[in-house]
């Protein structure tokens, strides 16, 4: 993928699925949500494997274990093996046993996964800070977590011992809503200590290390519903990206965002990997996508025409992206946006 600043979304002429070897697919907002599968994703997710690409799951949720992600992604019909799986706890752990020696004891906020993935990394899972540990490590632990535990951390991360972060998501979907995520959870601990973590999560390195090693991906395409993790994640990888509508981001979020937040490719859901990209042209100042023509003027974002949504949607980009340059669009796009629906 290009770094130069990206005006406008890429088509594509194959199917996605065609397209790239891989894909390295967020799991909450855009596979399920509340445990519950999204509309299209189960027959579009086999489809896209059964015409051979491969299928990878790469989440900033540290709670659940691989095998326990794997699970459930079969129950829901989506066969799936623990390899298939990449969490931010893996690539937290990993990001603390290249900074402590073996075997050495880290005091863990949060779940399962957490204490699962720092054995596989050869160090030793302990609850307080009075444990001696080295470190301190802190995951989405679920709505169940205790507040001591944000004290434990607070007491070891205030003499001193580094602190680690799974992932800094402030938010998290569930099936009822938009709930506090481990970002949330990591500004306790912060605002206790004035202490700044090291973070795994993407859109940060360790995650996208973490991703390759394990996948071995050629031609990856990231596939999310967030542009400040999975997209931001994207490109700093600088590899391709999909931003599917059915999780966290809006339109008008997509259209204010900035170069390092703006995916390669929109779609609705996840039947966008199986079908080609239609490619957004410019237009005298305006830029036609489908039946829709877009464009930038008097202050405001301004759609005429009709047909697909997620067209319209990509015209609108074009528009906003390319008036707003290497800044966020402040562009009224109220009315162009009610005209989708949106």
């Amino acid at each position: 993928m290009s770094r130069s600043v990206r005006t406008r979304p890429e088509g594509s002429g194959q199917a996605l699925s065609e397209a790239y070897d891989t894909a390295l697919l967020d799991l909450d907002g855009v596979v399920y949500a509340g445990g519950n599968a999204i509309e299209h994703a189960v027959p579009s997710l086999a489809a896209a494997r059964d015409g051979g690409m491969r299928l990878a799951y790469v989440t900033n949720n540290a709670l659940r274990t691989p095998d326990a992600v794997a699970a459930h992604l079969t129950e829901l019909g989506i066969p799936a093996e623990a390899g298939d799986v990449i969490t931010s706890a893996q690539a937290v752990a990993r990001l603390i046993a290249d900074q402590v020696p073996q075997g050495s004891r880290v005091l863990v906020v949060g779940g399962e996964g957490l204490r699962v993935a720092l054995r596989e990394r050869g160090l030793e899972p302990v609850e307080s800070a009075d444990d001696e540990p080295v470190a301190v490590v802190q995951g989405y632990g679920g709505p169940e977590l205790a507040w001591g535990r944000f004290a434990e951390a607070s007491y070891a991360v205030a003499r001193g011992l580094p602190w680690f972060a799974s992932n800094t998501d402030l938010t998290i979907p569930s099936g009822r809503g938009i709930a506090p995520g481990n970002g949330a959870a990591v500004e306790v601990v912060r605002i206790a200590t004035g202490a700044e973590p090291q973070v795994a999560g993407k859109p940060l390195p360790p995650m996208h290390r973490e991703t390759i090693l394990r996948t071995g991906a050629e031609r990856p395409l990231v596939v999310g519903d967030r542009l400040d993790t999975d997209i931001e994640g994207a490109f700093n990888g600088g590899v391709d990206s999909l931003l599917v509508l059915t999780g966290v981001t809006d339109g008008a979020q997509l259209l204010a965002a900035p170069p390092q937040h703006r995916p390669t490719y929109v779609d609705a859901d996840l039947r966008g990997l199986l079908t080609g990209q239609p490619e957004v042209v410019g237009d005298g100042g305006a830029f036609r996508c489908g039946g829709w023509t877009a464009a930038a003027g008097a202050g405001r974002l301004e759609l005429d025409g009709d047909g697909a949504v997620v067209d319209g949607l990509r015209a609108l980009c074009a528009a906003a992206w390319t008036a707003a340059g290497e800044e966020a669009c402040g562009l009224d796009a109220g009315k162009a946006l009610a005209r989708l629906g949106l």
